[in-house]
Protein backbone atom coordinates (compact mmCIF):
# COMPACT_ATOMS: atom_id res chain seq x y z
CA UNK A 1 0.00 0.00 0.00
CA UNK A 2 2.58 2.27 1.09
CA UNK A 3 4.85 2.22 -2.46
CA UNK A 4 1.63 3.23 -4.37
CA UNK A 5 0.18 5.69 -2.09
CA UNK A 6 1.77 8.62 -4.39
CA UNK A 7 -0.77 7.62 -6.98
CA UNK A 8 -3.90 8.13 -4.50
CA UNK A 9 -2.23 11.19 -2.83
CA UNK A 10 -0.72 11.70 0.51
CA UNK A 11 -3.96 14.21 1.41
CA UNK A 12 -6.91 12.19 0.41
CA UNK A 13 -4.87 8.88 1.93
CA UNK A 14 -4.83 10.55 5.17
CA UNK A 15 -8.45 11.43 5.14
CA UNK A 16 -9.22 7.63 4.05
CA UNK A 17 -7.38 6.22 7.12
CA UNK A 18 -9.34 8.59 9.20
CA UNK A 19 -12.98 8.04 7.96
CA UNK A 20 -12.33 3.94 8.81
CA UNK A 21 -10.90 4.85 12.11
CA UNK A 22 -13.95 7.31 13.07
CA UNK A 23 -16.24 4.44 11.82
CA UNK A 24 -14.40 2.11 13.87
CA UNK A 25 -14.70 3.91 16.80
CA UNK A 26 -18.43 4.55 16.40
CA UNK A 27 -18.64 0.70 16.53
CA UNK A 28 -16.89 0.17 19.76
CA UNK A 29 -19.85 1.81 22.12
CA UNK A 30 -22.55 0.67 19.68
CA UNK A 31 -21.66 -2.58 19.59
CA UNK A 32 -19.96 -3.88 22.90
CA UNK A 33 -18.15 -6.46 22.22
CA UNK A 34 -14.97 -7.94 21.71
CA UNK A 35 -14.54 -8.90 18.18
CA UNK A 36 -15.69 -4.94 17.59
CA UNK A 37 -12.36 -4.32 19.64
CA UNK A 38 -10.63 -7.02 17.20
CA UNK A 39 -11.59 -4.86 14.62
CA UNK A 40 -11.08 -1.77 16.02
CA UNK A 41 -7.09 -2.69 16.18
CA UNK A 42 -7.27 -3.85 12.74
CA UNK A 43 -8.40 -0.48 11.26
CA UNK A 44 -6.29 1.52 13.07
CA UNK A 45 -3.20 -0.66 12.01
CA UNK A 46 -4.25 -0.36 8.50
CA UNK A 47 -4.89 3.10 9.22
CA UNK A 48 -1.56 3.76 10.45
CA UNK A 49 0.12 2.61 7.56
CA UNK A 50 -2.19 4.78 5.30
CA UNK A 51 -1.45 7.99 7.96
CA UNK A 52 1.92 7.71 8.86
CA UNK A 53 3.38 6.79 5.23
CA UNK A 54 1.90 9.92 4.49
CA UNK A 55 3.01 12.53 6.69
CA UNK A 56 6.46 11.24 6.46
CA UNK A 57 6.48 11.46 3.09
CA UNK A 58 4.62 14.88 3.33
CA UNK A 59 7.66 16.18 5.11
CA UNK A 60 9.76 15.88 2.20
CA UNK A 61 7.38 18.29 0.26
CA UNK A 62 7.38 21.00 3.15
CA UNK A 63 11.16 21.21 3.77
CA UNK A 64 13.97 22.02 1.70
CA UNK A 65 17.31 20.61 3.58
CA UNK A 66 18.30 17.83 5.94
CA UNK A 67 18.32 19.99 9.13
CA UNK A 68 15.16 21.35 8.25
CA UNK A 69 13.66 17.94 7.74
CA UNK A 70 14.90 16.32 11.13
CA UNK A 71 13.47 19.48 12.90
CA UNK A 72 10.51 19.30 11.53
CA UNK A 73 9.86 15.08 11.92
CA UNK A 74 11.30 15.78 15.32
CA UNK A 75 8.09 17.94 16.18
CA UNK A 76 5.54 16.03 14.35
CA UNK A 77 6.50 13.19 16.33
CA UNK A 78 6.54 15.14 19.63
CA UNK A 79 2.97 16.59 19.03
CA UNK A 80 2.26 12.42 18.29
CA UNK A 81 3.21 11.50 21.96
CA UNK A 82 0.88 14.63 22.94
CA UNK A 83 -1.77 13.04 21.44
CA UNK A 84 -0.90 9.87 23.05
CA UNK A 85 -0.60 11.51 26.37
CA UNK A 86 -3.83 13.23 25.76
CA UNK A 87 -5.76 9.81 25.15
CA UNK A 88 -4.15 8.38 28.70
CA UNK A 89 -6.27 11.51 30.73
CA UNK A 90 -8.94 10.81 28.12
CA UNK A 91 -9.56 7.40 28.50
CA UNK A 92 -8.93 7.90 32.35
CA UNK A 93 -11.94 10.74 32.42
CA UNK A 94 -14.30 7.80 31.24
CA UNK A 95 -13.65 5.22 33.76
CA UNK A 96 -15.86 4.49 36.84
CA UNK A 97 -13.55 4.71 39.60
CA UNK A 98 -15.83 2.83 41.81
CA UNK A 99 -16.59 -0.26 38.86
CA UNK A 100 -13.85 0.35 36.43
CA UNK A 101 -15.09 -2.53 34.88
CA UNK A 102 -18.07 -0.46 33.82
CA UNK A 103 -18.76 -0.23 29.96
CA UNK A 104 -19.35 3.41 30.57
CA UNK A 105 -15.79 3.91 29.23
CA UNK A 106 -16.39 2.96 25.84
CA UNK A 107 -18.70 6.52 25.68
CA UNK A 108 -14.64 7.79 24.81
CA UNK A 109 -14.60 6.80 21.48
CA UNK A 110 -17.39 9.04 20.62
CA UNK A 111 -15.02 11.81 21.02
CA UNK A 112 -12.11 10.04 19.39
CA UNK A 113 -14.35 9.91 16.34
CA UNK A 114 -15.57 13.23 16.39
CA UNK A 115 -11.66 14.10 16.41
CA UNK A 116 -11.04 12.41 13.39
CA UNK A 117 -13.82 13.59 11.45
CA UNK A 118 -12.54 17.55 12.67
CA UNK A 119 -9.30 16.54 11.22
CA UNK A 120 -10.51 15.48 7.58
CA UNK A 121 -12.35 18.39 7.53
CA UNK A 122 -9.05 20.41 8.14
CA UNK A 123 -7.19 18.39 5.26
CA UNK A 124 -10.31 19.00 3.07
CA UNK A 125 -9.75 22.87 3.62
CA UNK A 126 -5.74 22.39 3.02
CA UNK A 127 -3.57 22.33 -0.33
CA UNK A 128 -0.46 20.66 -0.80
CA UNK A 129 1.74 20.48 -4.22
CA UNK A 130 2.42 16.47 -4.41
CA UNK A 131 3.92 16.58 -7.85
CA UNK A 132 7.49 15.91 -6.96
CA UNK A 133 6.33 12.69 -4.97
CA UNK A 134 4.91 11.61 -8.69
CA UNK A 135 8.27 12.15 -10.33
CA UNK A 136 9.35 8.31 -11.62
CA UNK A 137 6.58 6.79 -10.42
CA UNK A 138 5.53 4.16 -12.58
CA UNK A 139 2.69 1.88 -11.54
CA UNK A 140 4.10 -1.57 -11.11
CA UNK A 141 7.50 -0.48 -10.23
CA UNK A 142 7.38 1.42 -6.58
CA UNK A 143 6.80 -1.61 -5.12
CA UNK A 144 9.87 -3.05 -6.63
CA UNK A 145 11.75 -0.05 -5.44
CA UNK A 146 11.09 -0.47 -1.98
CA UNK A 147 12.66 -3.88 -2.18
CA UNK A 148 15.32 -2.61 -3.48
CA UNK A 149 16.50 -0.22 -1.04
CA UNK A 150 16.65 -3.23 1.58
CA UNK A 151 19.25 -4.95 0.06
CA UNK A 152 21.29 -1.13 0.77
CA UNK A 153 23.64 -1.73 4.09
CA UNK A 154 22.38 1.54 5.78
CA UNK A 155 18.97 0.85 5.17
CA UNK A 156 19.33 -3.01 6.15
CA UNK A 157 21.20 -0.92 9.55
CA UNK A 158 18.62 1.66 9.63
CA UNK A 159 15.89 -0.76 9.86
CA UNK A 160 17.27 -2.74 12.61
CA UNK A 161 18.14 0.14 14.82
CA UNK A 162 14.33 1.36 14.21
CA UNK A 163 13.60 -2.14 15.37
CA UNK A 164 15.25 -2.60 18.17
CA UNK A 165 13.91 1.26 19.50
CA UNK A 166 9.56 0.73 18.83
CA UNK A 167 10.73 -3.03 20.63
CA UNK A 168 11.11 -1.00 23.72
CA UNK A 169 9.05 2.32 23.37
CA UNK A 170 6.15 -0.22 22.65
CA UNK A 171 6.88 -2.37 25.61
CA UNK A 172 6.92 0.25 28.14
CA UNK A 173 4.13 2.09 26.65
CA UNK A 174 1.89 -0.82 26.26
CA UNK A 175 2.67 -2.31 29.88
CA UNK A 176 3.64 0.73 32.01
CA UNK A 177 -0.25 1.30 33.59
CA UNK A 178 0.04 -2.46 34.21
CA UNK A 179 3.20 -1.77 35.69
CA UNK A 180 1.83 0.90 37.73
CA UNK A 181 -1.12 -1.35 39.29
CA UNK A 182 0.29 -4.91 39.84
CA UNK A 183 4.05 -3.80 41.07
CA UNK A 184 3.44 -0.23 42.28
CA UNK A 185 -0.17 -1.19 43.47
CA UNK A 186 -2.04 2.29 42.27
CA UNK A 187 -5.38 2.32 41.39
CA UNK A 188 -6.48 1.72 37.96
CA UNK A 189 -7.81 5.06 37.04
CA UNK A 190 -3.96 6.71 38.44
CA UNK A 191 -2.31 3.55 37.19
CA UNK A 192 -3.56 4.87 33.45
CA UNK A 193 -3.14 8.51 33.99
CA UNK A 194 0.92 7.60 35.15
CA UNK A 195 1.31 6.26 32.68
CA UNK A 196 0.85 9.85 30.50
CA UNK A 197 3.98 10.86 32.05
CA UNK A 198 5.98 8.39 29.63
CA UNK A 199 3.72 9.93 26.54
CA UNK A 200 4.46 13.61 27.71
CA UNK A 201 8.24 12.74 28.33
CA UNK A 202 8.19 11.50 24.70
CA UNK A 203 6.68 14.59 23.24
CA UNK A 204 8.69 16.97 25.32
CA UNK A 205 12.17 15.26 24.66
CA UNK A 206 11.06 15.08 20.82
CA UNK A 207 10.20 18.66 20.51
CA UNK A 208 12.98 19.41 22.61
CA UNK A 209 15.30 17.02 20.24
CA UNK A 210 14.42 19.24 17.10
CA UNK A 211 16.18 22.19 18.67
CA UNK A 212 18.88 20.23 19.63
CA UNK A 213 19.31 18.60 16.15
CA UNK A 214 20.07 21.71 14.49
CA UNK A 215 23.35 22.48 16.87
CA UNK A 216 24.75 19.47 17.65
CA UNK A 217 25.80 15.90 15.55
CA UNK A 218 22.77 13.53 15.59
CA UNK A 219 24.98 10.02 16.79
CA UNK A 220 26.81 12.02 19.53
CA UNK A 221 23.18 12.94 21.19
CA UNK A 222 21.73 9.72 20.08
CA UNK A 223 24.23 7.60 21.73
CA UNK A 224 24.48 9.44 24.55
CA UNK A 225 20.73 8.82 25.13
CA UNK A 226 21.04 5.21 24.88
CA UNK A 227 23.71 4.88 27.75
CA UNK A 228 21.52 7.18 30.12
CA UNK A 229 18.53 5.08 29.67
CA UNK A 230 20.15 2.18 30.71
CA UNK A 231 21.40 4.31 33.98
CA UNK A 232 18.14 5.14 34.78
CA UNK A 233 16.38 2.24 34.23
CA UNK A 234 19.27 0.63 36.69
CA UNK A 235 18.44 3.40 39.09
CA UNK A 236 14.94 3.43 39.15
CA UNK A 237 13.61 0.27 38.77
CA UNK A 238 15.15 -0.41 42.65
CA UNK A 239 12.97 2.28 43.71
CA UNK A 240 9.38 -0.22 43.03
CA UNK A 241 10.80 -2.90 44.70
CA UNK A 242 9.03 -3.53 48.04
CA UNK A 243 6.11 -1.05 47.47
CA UNK A 244 2.91 -1.89 49.69
CA UNK A 245 -0.36 -0.75 48.99
CA UNK A 246 -2.22 2.19 50.13
CA UNK A 247 -6.15 2.54 50.65
CA UNK A 248 -5.37 6.61 49.95
CA UNK A 249 -2.95 6.12 47.04
CA UNK A 250 -3.22 9.65 45.41
CA UNK A 251 -0.76 11.47 42.72
CA UNK A 252 0.72 13.36 46.43
CA UNK A 253 1.62 9.96 47.54
CA UNK A 254 2.11 7.77 44.79
CA UNK A 255 5.86 6.02 45.02
CA UNK A 256 8.62 7.66 43.13
CA UNK A 257 9.04 5.04 40.67
CA UNK A 258 5.73 6.22 39.11
CA UNK A 259 7.34 9.67 38.31
CA UNK A 260 10.87 8.57 37.74
CA UNK A 261 10.91 5.67 35.53
CA UNK A 262 8.35 7.33 32.65
CA UNK A 263 11.41 10.03 32.39
CA UNK A 264 13.33 7.42 30.36
CA UNK A 265 10.71 8.78 27.35
CA UNK A 266 13.03 12.06 27.61
CA UNK A 267 16.22 10.25 26.93
CA UNK A 268 14.11 7.62 24.12
CA UNK A 269 12.22 10.45 22.65
CA UNK A 270 14.75 11.86 20.06
CA UNK A 271 16.35 8.52 18.98
CA UNK A 272 12.88 7.37 16.35
CA UNK A 273 12.48 10.73 14.35
CA UNK A 274 16.61 11.66 13.59
CA UNK A 275 17.55 7.84 12.23
CA UNK A 276 14.48 8.01 10.26
CA UNK A 277 15.18 11.74 9.11
CA UNK A 278 18.70 10.48 8.32
CA UNK A 279 17.66 8.04 6.06
CA UNK A 280 14.52 9.96 4.52
CA UNK A 281 16.61 13.05 3.77
CA UNK A 282 19.19 10.58 1.84
CA UNK A 283 16.22 9.51 -1.00
CA UNK A 284 14.42 11.85 -3.38
CA UNK A 285 11.02 12.56 -2.65
CA UNK A 286 9.72 10.44 -4.94
CA UNK A 287 11.37 7.45 -2.80
CA UNK A 288 10.23 8.88 0.36
CA UNK A 289 6.92 6.94 0.53
CA UNK A 290 8.46 3.81 -0.22
CA UNK A 291 11.47 4.24 2.56
CA UNK A 292 8.41 5.04 4.98
CA UNK A 293 7.18 2.05 4.10
CA UNK A 294 9.45 -0.22 5.10
CA UNK A 295 9.86 2.11 8.46
CA UNK A 296 6.10 1.42 9.27
CA UNK A 297 6.49 -2.78 8.33
CA UNK A 298 9.58 -2.96 10.65
CA UNK A 299 8.35 -0.38 13.62
CA UNK A 300 5.03 -2.08 13.40
CA UNK A 301 7.15 -5.98 13.58
CA UNK A 302 9.17 -4.05 16.71
CA UNK A 303 6.16 -2.95 18.35
CA UNK A 304 4.24 -6.33 18.53
CA UNK A 305 7.26 -8.34 19.39
CA UNK A 306 7.96 -5.45 22.37
CA UNK A 307 4.43 -5.80 23.59
CA UNK A 308 4.32 -9.22 23.26
CA UNK A 309 7.62 -10.16 24.82
CA UNK A 310 7.12 -7.93 27.81
CA UNK A 311 3.41 -9.29 28.30
CA UNK A 312 4.95 -13.05 28.73
CA UNK A 313 7.34 -11.85 30.92
CA UNK A 314 4.79 -9.79 33.19
CA UNK A 315 2.81 -13.18 33.02
CA UNK A 316 5.42 -15.91 33.88
CA UNK A 317 7.84 -13.22 36.16
CA UNK A 318 7.82 -10.04 38.18
CA UNK A 319 6.95 -6.95 36.03
CA UNK A 320 10.11 -5.00 36.86
CA UNK A 321 11.96 -7.92 36.10
CA UNK A 322 10.38 -7.61 32.35
CA UNK A 323 11.44 -3.77 32.37
CA UNK A 324 15.51 -4.98 33.83
CA UNK A 325 15.64 -6.91 30.46
CA UNK A 326 15.11 -3.97 28.36
CA UNK A 327 19.01 -3.22 28.73
CA UNK A 328 19.63 -6.34 26.24
CA UNK A 329 17.92 -3.98 23.06
CA UNK A 330 19.50 -0.71 24.90
CA UNK A 331 22.95 -2.54 24.07
CA UNK A 332 22.34 -3.59 20.76
CA UNK A 333 20.31 -0.66 19.42
CA UNK A 334 23.88 1.54 20.70
CA UNK A 335 25.74 -1.07 18.85
CA UNK A 336 23.25 -0.28 15.31
CA UNK A 337 23.88 3.10 15.66
CA UNK A 338 27.41 2.85 15.81
CA UNK A 339 26.99 1.10 12.58
CA UNK A 340 24.52 3.23 10.77
CA UNK A 341 27.01 6.61 11.78
CA UNK A 342 29.58 4.38 10.10
CA UNK A 343 27.59 4.20 7.15
CA UNK A 344 26.78 7.49 6.69
CA UNK A 345 29.96 8.55 6.86
CA UNK A 346 31.33 6.07 4.78
CA UNK A 347 31.59 8.38 0.61
CA UNK A 348 29.91 5.05 -1.17
CA UNK A 349 26.90 4.59 1.26
CA UNK A 350 24.67 7.38 0.10
CA UNK A 351 21.48 5.77 -1.23
CA UNK A 352 21.77 6.33 -4.69
CA UNK A 353 17.69 6.74 -6.07
CA UNK A 354 16.45 3.77 -7.92
CA UNK A 355 16.46 4.90 -11.98
CA UNK A 356 18.40 8.12 -11.91
CA UNK A 357 20.06 10.72 -10.03
CA UNK A 358 19.92 12.59 -6.89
Amino acid sequence: MASTLPRLGYRRAMMLGLLLVAAACAGMPLLQSFWATKLLFVTVGVCFALVKVSVYSSIGLLTGDAKAHAGLTSTVEGWFMVGILGSAWLFAAFINPDAPGDPVWLDVYWVIAGLCLGVVALLASARMDETAALDGHALGRSFLDMLRLLGRPLVAVFLVSAFLYVLMEQAINTWLPTFNREILHLPTTLSVQAAGIFAGSLALGRLGGGFLLRRVRWFPLLGGCVLAMALLVVLALPLAANVQPRADQSWFNAPAAAYVFPLIGLLMAPIYPTINSVVLSALPKARHAAMTGLIVVFSALGGTTGSFITGQLFAHFDGALAFYLLLVPMALLLCSLVLLDRSTRSPDAGLIPVGGGR
